[in-house]
């Protein structure tokens, strides 16, 4: 009998955990479009199989998006399962969503592209991807078939990390204030950005204030800037450029 009850206590325990998690992630995360909407603004934005869309190798996509605190709201992917996408990227595309938010603030947006040179020895920002280590029991936690679906393990829990490469962008809403990140990773880190870019356009959450890519706005975007030659990037926020046809479809953005 003493065992039934302490059975049924810690389920009632761990249904409360369950529910306070819950709550709090619908709190921080009401700014935020939903996992539906997310997973559909991610499939209109990616083409699996169809190069010339965003460049690159053409695969499926993962997405994540987290709130203003780190608090991760939504995964999703583009394929039929889990690992129709590389399973590495789920937790790649929370970092970089955790990075562009992090360092975004509500007058200037940096994407997880724009910090690639600012990040390698000499450059302003070096070490900053040691920093805000990714909590590995947030990030394979639970069982994988709940890996981007309504409740990923990672939805309400803040993952953190530090990703320096293209597929981070800042969210800013309608009245230009920043709510969160998006978060891309499946494909090389150009194409990644380019899908994250066209995802975050689909979301309606695009209206940023200020970047550091100067080429098509006073204030500037934050959009990838290939600017290295040499082994040095002229603007000190530039990234390589993969190779693939990315950088091409980036320039009309």
């Amino acid at each position: 009998m003493k065992k039934l009850f302490s059975i049924c206590v810690c389920f009632v325990i761990l249904l409360c955990g369950f529910s306070f998690a819950a709550t709090k992630a619908q709190g921080v995360c009401s700014a935020l479009p939903d996992h539906a909407s997310l997973a559909a603004a991610l499939k209109k934005s990616t083409a699996a199989g169809d190069p010339k869309v965003n460049g690159g190798l053409a695969m499926n996509m993962w997405a994540t998006l987290v709130a203003r605190d780190g608090t991760v709201c939504a995964v999703a992917f583009t394929g039929t399962k889990w690992d129709d996408q590389w399973p590495g990227s789920r937790a790649i595309s929370a970092q970089k969503a955790n990075t562009a938010n992090a360092f975004s603030l509500q007058g200037l947006a940096i994407s997880s592209a724009n910090l690639f040179s600012a990040v390698q020895p000499g450059g302003s920002l070096y070490g900053l991807q040691f920093s805000n280590p990714v909590d590995t029991t947030v990030a394979y936690a639970g069982p994988s078939t709940n890996y981007g679906q309504a409740n990923d393990p990672m939805a309400g829990k803040r993952v953190g990390g530090i990703n320096v490469f293209g597929g981070g962008l800042a969210l800013y809403n309608e009245q230009g204030q920043i709510v969160g990140a998006l978060g891309v990773s499946g494909d090389t880190s150009c194409a990644d950005h380019n899908v994250a870019w066209k995802t975050r356009m689909a979301l309606g959450l695009d209206k940023v204030p200020a970047g550091l890519n100067k080429s098509k706005a006073e204030k500037g975007t934050d959009n990838i800037i290939y600017d290295i030659t040499d082994g040095r990037s002229k603007s000190g926020f530039g990234h390589p450029d993969c190779g693939l046809g990315e950088k091409a479809i980036s320039e009309g953005f």
